[in-house]
């Protein structure tokens, strides 16, 4: 069976000021655009973690999506992630968190692929890794990035195995998912040329910086 695809996006945007998951993107919301990227390579509905904006992401939010609403959001994302896996029982999860919304769909399928190949494996942990040599990546470097020399590597979105998941119920909410990823066997990852795997849309500059970016990626 393919993973599970969780969108993570109950956060209250504060910084931003407006729900990430709403932000438009050229004729597509950031959700849609993640959707859109993501689906085809999960079985079943995607499971859509909301929270802070839940009604407003419900009035644009696809018919064929599944909306959790988290009435704990403020707890953090570990909390997110342990609904989702409560909801998607002995299942694989892609978690994608909505601060990623321009990851390519190649970058998905390429997680997917390198998952099935290593047998799907059940406390995994697999991460998309900036392949600086990757020549998309090379043709579509935004000047206001940092060098490649000092881009972190590894992004998002990412996949964890289902016995893995279960040790969310050992992490408190205020432990990130790197503890999860320590006790991984195996920690791999797989590299992509798509630097948008190293997003986090925060704060207005973000939002414009990977407005100009889609637009010129756009143009090549």
């Amino acid at each position: 069976m393919k993973p599970a695809l969780v969108i993570l996006a109950a956060g209250a945007s504060e910084r931003l000021g407006e729900p990430k998951a709403l932000c438009r993107f050229g004729a597509h919301t950031a959700l849609e655009r993640l959707l859109a990227a993501g689906r085809e390579v999960c079985d079943g509905a995607p499971l859509v973690v909301v929270g802070a904006h839940a009604e407003a992401i419900a009035l644009e939010a696809p018919h064929d999506v599944e909306l959790a609403c988290h009435t704990e959001w403020r707890r953090g994302r570990t909390s997110s992630i342990r609904l989702a896996r409560r909801l998607r029982r002995e299942r694989d999860l892609l978690l994608a968190p909505i601060d990623v919304p321009l990851v390519a769909r190649a970058t998905f399928e390429a997680l997917l692929a390198a998952w099935l190949a290593a047998g799907s494996p059940e406390r995994g942990w697999l991460a998309p890794r900036l392949d600086v040599a990757g020549p998309a990546a090379m043709k579509s470097e935004p000047p206001e990035r940092p060098s490649f020399g000092t881009l972190r590597r590894h992004g998002h979105p990412v996949l964890v195995g289902r016995a893995l998941a279960l040790e969310l119920e050992l992490l408190s909410d205020s432990e990130p998912l790197s503890r999860l990823r320590d006790r991984a066997r195996p920690c791999f990852d797989v590299g992509v040329a798509d630097l948008h795997i190293l997003d986090d849309l925060d704060s207005p500059e973000d939002l414009d910086r990977m407005r100009r970016e889609l637009a010129r990626d756009a143009q090549v």
